[in-house]
């Protein structure tokens, strides 16, 4: 018996859970993931669209910025920006 997936991934057009995928037509967000904690699932859209990570100490000064050596949990925006960064 194949196993219904959950409509959130759908929606989201994602291959699973915490498999963070580019939205280059979304308005103003560069990411988005269904997050999966336990038995908590929430869809988090993150990152600002159109920004490049070329210049020197831009990636330093921004896990400085958001504070990306503490752990957040996998249930917010800045836990998938300091990962994908």
């Amino acid at each position: 018996m194949k196993s219904k997936k959950d409509p959130r991934l759908e929606r989201a057009g994602v291959k699973g859970f915490n498999q963070p995928k580019r939205t280059p037509n979304h308005p103003t967000k560069s990411h988005v993931v269904v997050a999966k904690e336990g038995s908590t699932i929430k869809t988090i859209r993150f990152g600002q669209q159109g920004v490049e990570k070329k210049q020197e100490g831009k990636v330093e000064s921004f896990r400085a910025r958001h504070k990306c050596d503490s752990k957040p949990s996998k249930l917010s925006a800045r836990y998938w920006s300091c990962k994908n960064w």
